[in-house]
């Protein structure tokens, strides 16, 4: 008897722990590779040193090899000219190899007739030190932007002609001519067919799908937009999905075209052609690159769970559709995908730098071969003539154009800087194998509705058997958990690939990750792996492949054979004739050697602060920017620390700080304390009313980067004066109002800068928003909890 109850409790314990667990399926046999079109559009191009670029339905060439733009926004004219190669150098370290940038015409002719490329509006300069720092460009030429820009870029002095914009009117298109041809003198000689970096053009933008409300309005009147009146009824103020009718669609295809002719007649001849696809856009018909867009936390629309957490195949249905193009003639490459958003007077919301990764990583692993991000760096719009050029009918900022970027309003690094870096070294090291291959989705995933965040949300991208698959846990506007005790099984025809190769995983809340299988690196083949690829570092002796291991998923390398495995270090290794096993664990450093092929593992939270310079990992709690033949560190703390793999022999030379060796973080490193000498700060600032602080400047910078004034507050906005003069302002959004001053203080001599506060009201629209409500007293709220002023330190680093 007590052995029939010991086995029924046996059965027991073992049913229930298979109904605890989820076995998820893919079956990736008999899918086709992906079928590619070659030839068939307008574009590419070659340098004097024999560089290519070429376009086919499905990815992007360089030097004929699978190339992945990752494209970061960040607009010259928004911030000051001496800070934009740090800014630049800064983009490069968080793995963007392509700039795109707009030209707002509206500040570039503010009279008509006279164009200013001078000061901060130099386009040319800016082009320079994209070469100088071997980075694309691409030039959003307009005529129109958006942008949140004043006219969405247009001048005011359109408005008051007899034809109208944005129309193939003969009038309107001689100015664009004039416009367009200011540009090209501003490019001569920089573009790629003469050795340049700038690559590409993106003509208009959103042509028959949105416009900007003209700022000539009256107080209480309806909004009018900058669009021909044929165009008004397929208009719409901000993007979204539309019915895809459109009876003017011919015009708008003949206009495009237009513009792509006398952007070549003005010197603008580029490999890369982009035009705005989404929403039913007009494009020009293989002759351009439809771009992509997605906002999961838009302005223009009520709060609610987006689509874009959900894989799809993005190639044959991009978002936002209807399009008015067949998408599997042209690569999918975003153009604008937002790692934050503007916040506006009426709507402020908020952008979870942990919501960003898992977006990127469903779009690649939807099929898109690029990335687009709009914005990846902030800035503030500028002030002529005591002109504000932001879109202030619509409600935006008079100035503050932070958007909530990777990198801020005043150069400063976001948490999602560092997170969208390991992707793009991801993509920086295996484009050649990951754009080729297809996206393959599990049985039912169209039924997985945005809701449903307990179901695991998962894809494939293959070629053959090689590949990776995808999984995030995000979603936005909703309560997301841990999915837990969980596993995936890859059936390639051949073999069924298991992830893990034993047991489950936990993919923690707001996690992502990108795990191979079939994947040869050198000599190794790796059958599967629960770390996620970082990069390569390339060595004559042999490379080493870099991983990282995520919380909640043990760490593991599935290698087919027996390989000879030497110098295992933090690692347990199982043979068993047919699969050798590499196992670790995720909190720690663990390597082996097979060959000439080495492999490191580092914990993610490792990952995150590592960059490649000259064939070296540098790890760093400070950033990292490569210049030259020196590395520089920014930081906010005067104690830091860099790692160096493989190891250096001698201790690095610095400045502006003192540097002494430590103990190495893991083996093969080598690991130093960097100090810096801690310097009282240069801005004092005091509060002289109920609502205003004056700041004022006891010097300049001498040996600091830059000083950040820290406003912890509840209220409705904040604004800085100098000399009676709006310099900058903020809406809250519950976040902290960040001032970098080191702009601002050559102007400050003998002057102050004045905050000035104002009351949130509870019968405001914006706290649709707020994840918890203000308390109000008699309807208003109004709290400066703290203004902390925090030095940021810089050192230059020789080894």
């Amino acid at each position: 008897m007590r052995k029939i109850i010991y086995l029924v409790f046996l059965i027991f314990i073992n049913v229930t722990t298979i109904i605890g667990q989820k076995l998820y399926k893919i079956n990736i046999a008999d899918v086709p590779n992906k079928k590619v079109i070659n030839g068939h559009l307008d574009l590419g191009g070659i340098n004097p040193n024999g560089d290519s670029i070429s376009v086919n339905s499905y990815f992007i060439n360089y030097n004929d090899q699978p190339f992945i733009p990752v494209i970061g926004e960040f607009h010259y004219s928004r911030y000051p000219a001496q800070y934009w190669e740090e800014s630049i150098k800064k983009m490069k370290a968080g793995g963007i190899n392509v700039i795109a940038t707009y030209v707002f015409w509206n500040i570039h002719e503010r009279k008509e007739g006279i164009f200013d490329w001078t000061g901060n509006l130099n386009l040319r300069h800016f082009a320079e030190l994209c070469e100088k720092n071997n980075i694309f460009l691409i030039v959003r030429m307009g005529p129109f932007c958006h942008g949140e820009m004043r006219n969405g870029g247009l001048p005011d002095w359109l408005y008051g002609r007899t034809f109208e914009v944005r129309s193939n009117d003969k009038e309107y298109l001689t100015y664009v001519e004039r416009l367009y041809g200011e540009i090209g003198q501003q490019c001569k000689g920089l573009l790629f067919k003469d050795g340049g970096p700038i690559v590409g053009v993106q003509l208009e933008n959103e042509f028959q799908h949105s416009a900007a409300p003209w700022e000539i309005t009256y107080t209480g009147a309806p909004k009018e937009y900058t669009v021909a009146d044929i165009n008004t009824g397929v208009t719409h103020e901000q993007i979204s999905e539309t019915d895809g009718h459109n009876p003017y669609a011919e015009m708008g295809k003949d206009h495009m075209s237009k513009l792509k002719d006398i952007a070549i007649k003005s010197g603008m001849d580029v490999p890369l052609y982009t035009a705005t696809g989404w929403g039913n856009a007009a494009i020009v018909e293989k002759g351009c690159i439809p771009v992509t867009a997605g906002y999961a936390y838009p302005f223009w629309a009520p709060p609610s769970p987006s689509p874009f957490y959900l894989f799809k195949d993005i190639h044959k249905f991009p978002d936002y559709m209807p399009v008015s193009y067949d998408p599997e003639l042209y690569p999918s490459i975003p153009a604008e995908i937002g790692p934050g958003i503007q916040v506006k007077y009426s709507r402020r919301p908020v952008v979870d730098p942990a919501s960003v990764l898992p977006l990127m990583v469903r779009i690649i692993g939807s099929g898109s071969n690029g990335i687009g991000y709009y914005m990846y760096h902030g800035g503030s719009t500028p002030v002529f003539d005591g002109k504000f050029y932001n879109e202030e009918v619509n409600g935006i900022s008079k100035i503050n154009y932070d958007f909530q970027a990777p990198i801020g309003q005043f150069g400063q690094i976001r948490p999602h800087h560092k997170s969208l870096k390991t992707l793009h070294m991801f993509l920086n090291e295996y484009s050649e194998k990951l754009a080729p291959m297809k996206t393959i989705l599990p049985k039912g995933n169209s039924a997985i509705k945005p809701e449903n965040t307990s179901t695991l949300r998962y894809a494939v991208r293959s070629q053959g058997n090689e590949g990776f698959l995808f999984m995030i846990n995000f979603q936005d506007d909703v309560d997301i958990n841990d999915i837990s005790d969980v596993s995936v099984a890859v059936e390639t025809g051949n073999e069924t690939i298991r992830f893990p190769h034993s047991g489950t995983f936990d993919l923690k809340k707001s996690a992502s990750v990108i795990l191979p299988f079939n994947l040869t690196l050198g000599e190794t083949e790796i059958k599967s792996a629960t770390v996620q690829p970082l990069t390569t570092l390339h060595a004559d002796e042999g490379d080493c492949y870099v991983f990282f291991s995520v919380d909640g998923i043990n760490p593991e390398l599935l290698l087919n054979g027996a390989p000879e495995l030497t110098e295992v270090k933090g690692a347990n290794i199982q043979k068993n004739g047919k699969h050798t096993l590499v196992q670790g664990n995720n909190k720690e450093v663990f390597s082996f050697i097979h060959g000439t092929d080495q492999f490191l593992i580092i914990p993610r939270e490792m990952a995150l602060n590592t960059s490649i310079v000259d064939n070296h990992l540098i790890i760093s709690d400070g950033l990292i920017l490569n210049d030259g033949n020196q590395i520089s560190l920014i930081t906010q703390s005067t104690t830091s620390s860099i790692h160096i793999y493989p190891a250096i022999n001698e201790t690095p030379r610095v400045s502006l700080a003192s540097v002494e060796g430590t103990k190495p973080l893991f083996e093969g490193s080598s690991s130093f304390d960097i100090q810096f000498e801690e310097k009282g700060s240069p801005i004092k600032v005091e509060k002289v009313a109920e609502r205003k602080y004056s700041v004022v400047t006891t010097g300049d910078l001498e040996q600091l980067n830059d000083v950040f004034i820290e406003v912890d507050y509840i209220g409705d906005r904040g604004m800085a004066f100098i000399d009676g003069l709006l310099v900058t302002d903020h809406f809250y959004h519950e976040k902290k109002w960040e001032i970098g001053m080191k702009s601002f203080i050559p102007e400050m001599i003998g002057k102050e800068m004045v905050l000035i506060f104002h009351p949130l009201h509870s019968d405001q629209e914006a706290l649709i928003d707020f994840t918890k409500k203000p308390e109000f007293t008699n309807g208003e709220c109004l709290e400066i909890r703290s203004i902390d002023v925090v030095n940021e330190y810089k050192t230059f680093i020789s080894f």
